[in-house]
């Protein structure tokens, strides 16, 4: 999985809030080697390195994380607001 990127790309990422699991969003991050692992990719979000598995929703482009992300939480766009 790791040969599909390179140092420096800007993906995208569905992250959800660790603290607040019901609540997730869609986050830039970058792909970085690893300081202690040079040979090693990761992502760079949220100043944490993660590592680049198939447990990530990573995407190429933003649209890309907006479709997966209305497709699995639903629309972003809240039309019925109160508050």
């Amino acid at each position: 999985m790791q040969n599909n990127y390179i140092p420096g790309q800007i993906v995208y990422v569905i992250y959800r809030n660790p603290h607040t699991q019901d609540v997730a969003n869609i986050q830039e991050a970058a792909v970085v080697q690893v300081p202690d692992h040079p040979h090693q990719l990761a992502l760079f979000l949220y100043e944490t390195y993660y590592p680049i598995s198939e447990e990530l929703a990573i995407f190429q482009s933003k649209e890309e994380a907006e479709q997966a992300y209305a497709d699995a939480f639903g629309s972003a766009d809240i039309e019925e607001y109160y508050g």
